[in-house]
């Protein structure tokens, strides 16, 4: 087999082939290959390929077809060099002998760029999205278009800034491509000068705008000044346009500088520069009304699929020439994504921005983790998210200023004395400190990604929990009395095995949860999914409660009070109402359980075996990874079915798990009345519980005597609790 391929691009319809636009070497030859490929097509049936002894299914995988545009990247294409495309005139300097069209181009670059890096942010190579560009490529080039230069140098910069975001939080795994350079013109001598030049191109367009604005108002203009472009009716509305665009580039970099400060010193001018960017963005989307109507031609095509404001295709972009560079694999097929689109990714990925730089760098790590699950609701790509990940995490500790060992006592309800206590250099503390850092960075990973690490990441949790119980018992045995408490390192030991299970429980709840946002339960397997959510969250609500006692009964030490008064004694026999809260939850899992497993056991439709596997294979594919950890302990596929069998529309009609969600939501709102995440939570959970208990006393009374009845879930009102729709067919 020869170093390189052996023939020319032969066109497969036998003509002759070309020229070779690549130079044969000393060790190369160029041959025409048509004969024996049509050859080897004759001979060869359906499904069967020309391949050497060696060859195996591993190597099938990696196996190129030739001809083939998604596979062969060596296929015919426009260019097969930059300096070819560039020698054909693919992207000239200048662009345009006409002034006024040079214009209009650059600003289509412009836009087109900005779209190929929306594409490129959405996981497609940075090689086939915005170094498709062969200004880019070549950027020495474009020195006498300082326009286009300043522009394409802040580009340069901008990407490779992005990069090191998403290297350094290492959350690219599940976008691959994302951070593979693949040996492209990235760094760039001078990239560091990238915003004096273009401040100074800026500053000249102002002066330019504002010697179109003195010339409506009849006041001398500087003579030193030269028009962008020949047409003066258009000056004006091509300075707006360009002037937004420079602007948005510039206060997006800084965004990104300013998010990457250590300890979140740089988070308050991140956000000036993002609403700085938002306006600039408004302007740019306004300008689109000018580009399309200041020349007579007309597009062709939906003006809304086109990646320019203009309409207009860009010049100076190939997205073939760097197909050779993409990845070891074949080249994508890529779909840049439309200008408007590009906009509103920009538009939602600063939103996104602007949520992480107002946090408050709450030290308590049950706020945190509330705000990382509220952030993940709205879906952040992975640049907002690798943001987040690194203001989260600096240096091995939170927010860079923070020791996990700190932010566990905290949590712990310690004392802020044990902080600095030395049991924190034992090697299970130091594991367990890991484990906390590790839990963020997974928090700050997509769905899919995030539930796949949960899963496997709860062992981890199970085994500190163990090390740190049989410390705790080689150190102090068993504890019989309470005079131990006195000991600094037994309590700390205490307070931290309780912590440890409490939050071992919230992984769980947050594994099966995940499962609805990725939809990877069908209506049939509702019934054990919401068994084993009760499970856990019985668990959760225990240990959760247990710590909201030891955490009273320290303020209460520290308060040293001498007697308790009876409005005291009354305020703590009071359920907590984070503990209400949960229980909740609890009523509405039990209950859709208690209602799927009824339904199931009476109404025949209900109970449809898979042909693919039973329900035991079910249990145990959604499941595995909490039954391998023991979460929670004694649950198991026996005690599911032990549990089930027996639900009857009859049982059902005595006790309205429903009514009881229903209640408690109305009663606990009023403790949530300064929290507006869970205030507006426990409305989605009232809304669910008011359906469902109407649901189920329409059931119970129609039940299996209706064969017309139809009982439906959909997901209106809360994201993992399903409303039960009853309906006459």
């Amino acid at each position: 087999m020869a170093d390189k391929p052996v023939y020319e691009e032969a066109s497969i319809d036998g003509q002759p082939p070309k020229l070779a636009s690549i130079p044969a070497s000393d060790t190369t030859v160029w041959a025409d290959a048509s004969p024996l490929l049509q050859a080897a097509c004759a001979g060869l049936r359906d499904g069967e390929l020309i391949h050497g002894d060696n060859f195996n299914l591993f190597a099938a995988m990696s196996a190129l077809e030739i001809m083939d545009p998604k596979m062969d990247s060596g296929i015919v294409c426009t260019y097969y060099s930059i300096d070819e495309a560039i020698e054909n005139g693919a992207a000239p300097i200048p662009i345009s002998l006409d002034s006024t069209i040079d214009v209009r181009c650059t600003i289509d670059i412009m836009d087109h760029l900005l779209a190929c890096e929306a594409a490129w942010h959405k996981g497609h190579s940075l090689a086939q999205t915005v170094f498709s560009c062969i200004y880019l490529l070549r950027l020495d080039r474009t020195a006498p278009h300082a326009l286009l230069h300043s522009y394409c140098r802040i580009i340069r910069a901008t990407c490779k800034a992005v990069v090191s975001v998403v290297s350094d939080a290492r959350t690219h795994e599940e976008e691959d491509l994302f951070t593979m350079t693949y040996g492209l013109p990235l760094n760039g001598d001078g990239d560091d000068k990238c915003l004096s030049i273009l401040n100074a191109v800026e500053e000249t367009i102002s002066r330019q705008l504002r010697a179109c604005k003195a010339t409506s108002s009849k006041r001398r203009l500087p003579e030193d000044l030269e028009p962008l472009q020949s047409n003066p009716n258009l000056e004006e509305g091509f300075c707006k346009a360009l002037l937004c665009r420079l602007r948005f580039r510039k206060h997006f970099f800084h965004v990104l500088s300013c998010m990457k400060r250590p300890q979140g010193r740089g988070l308050e001018s991140a956000r000036k520069h993002i609403a700085s960017c938002l306006t600039e963005l408004e302007s740019i989307l306004k300008s689109a009304d000018f580009l399309r109507s200041c020349f007579d031609e007309s597009c062709e095509g939906d003006i809304d699929d086109k990646t320019t404001a203009s309409g207009f295709e860009p010049i100076g972009f190939d997205a073939m020439l760097n197909s050779r560079l993409s990845a070891p694999t074949p080249p994508r097929a890529i779909k840049i994504l439309s200008w408007k689109k590009a906009v509103e990714y920009f538009v939602k990925l600063l939103h996104d921005l602007d949520v992480i730089c107002s946090y408050s760098l709450d030290p308590h790590l049950e706020s945190l983790l509330r705000f990382v699950v509220q952030f993940q609701k709205s879906q952040p790509d992975l640049v907002a998210r690798s943001h987040l990940q690194l203001l989260l995490v600096q240096d091995g500790k939170l927010y860079g200023r923070d020791p996990f060992f700190a932010v566990i006592n905290k949590a712990a309800a310690l004392p802020e004395a044990t902080k600095n206590h030395d049991i924190q250099k034992n090697e299970s503390f130091l594991q367990l400190g890991m484990l906390v850092m590790n839990l963020l960075k997974i928090l700050c990973t997509n769905a899919a990604w995030q539930r796949r690490k949960l899963g496997k990441f709860l062992q981890d949790w199970r085994v500190i929990y163990v090390q740190l119980e049989l410390a705790f018992r080689n150190e102090y045995g068993e504890v019989s009395s309470s005079s131990n408490d006195e000991n600094t390192c037994m309590k700390i030991f205490q307070h931290i095995l309780l912590w440890v299970e409490e939050q071992t429980y919230w992984i769980a709840f947050r594994f099966l949860i995940l499962g609805f946002e990725l939809e990877l339960y069908s209506t049939g397997e509702y019934c054990m999914v919401y068994w084993y959510l009760y499970a856990v969250l019985i668990k959760l609500t225990e240990k959760t409660h247990l710590m909201m006692a030891v955490s009273h009964d320290n303020a209460k030490r520290k308060g040293k009070k001498k007697k308790d008064s009876p409005k005291d004694l009354a305020r703590e026999s009071r359920i907590p109402p984070a503990v209400l809260f949960l229980q909740c939850y609890i009523c509405l899992a039990e209950g859709l359980s208690m209602m799927l497993a009824a339904l199931r056991n009476e109404i025949p439709v209900f109970h449809s075996p898979s042909p693919f596997n039973t329900e035991h294979e079910k249990f145990v594919q959604h499941f595995e990874l909490l039954q391998r950890a023991c979460i929670p302990d004694h649950v198991s596929y026996p005690s599911y079915k032990e549990s089930t069998t027996h639900a009857r529309f009859s049982t059902l009609a005595m006790y309205n798990y429903f009514k009881d969600a229903q209640r408690i939501a109305k009663e606990v709102k009023s403790s949530f009345s300064n929290d507006p995440e869970r205030l507006a939570e426990l409305r989605k959970l009232e809304q669910v519980a008011e359906h469902n208990s109407v649901a189920q006393n329409v059931i119970c009374r129609l039940g299996a005597l209706d064969p017309s009845l139809k009982v439906s879930f959909e997901f209106s009102h809360h994201p993992f609790f399903a409303t039960v729709v009853v309906k006459r067919s």
